[in-house]
């Protein structure tokens, strides 16, 4: 069991994917994206395993959750400053969380 002050420290926020690219440095196939949070963050990176689900197309635009206080990761050559988050399928894939309806970038998950 966590305590409500260890669920307050984890930052989630929603944020608008504004750019997808292919990156082909991963060990798995993987995208880096570009996602805005705002004025509470701004633009951060991330790198998400997702490829089999999601194309650029159907990324680019969507909003999607992330834990934005872990420190930065390196993944081959590329830092990713947040964590989207998603649910895994019997197959290993993982989908997107997502929000129900747009809520303004940055919003923190309460």
């Amino acid at each position: 069991m966590i305590t409500w002050q260890d669920f307050e420290n984890v930052e989630i926020r929603v944020g608008t994917i504004v750019e997808v690219r292919d990156f082909l440095q991963a060990k798995k196939p993987a995208y880096q994206l570009i996602i805005d949070f705002g004025e509470a963050l701004g633009l951060k990176r991330s790198s998400a395993q997702i490829t089999k689900l999601y194309t650029h197309d159907e990324l680019l635009g969507r909003q999607v959750v992330c834990v934005t206080n872990f420190p930065p990761r390196q993944i081959a050559n590329f830092f990713s400053e947040v964590l989207v988050t998603g649910f895994e399928r019997n197959d290993g894939e993982i989908v997107l969380t997502s929000v129900e309806r747009p809520v303004p970038n940055g919003s923190r998950l309460c």
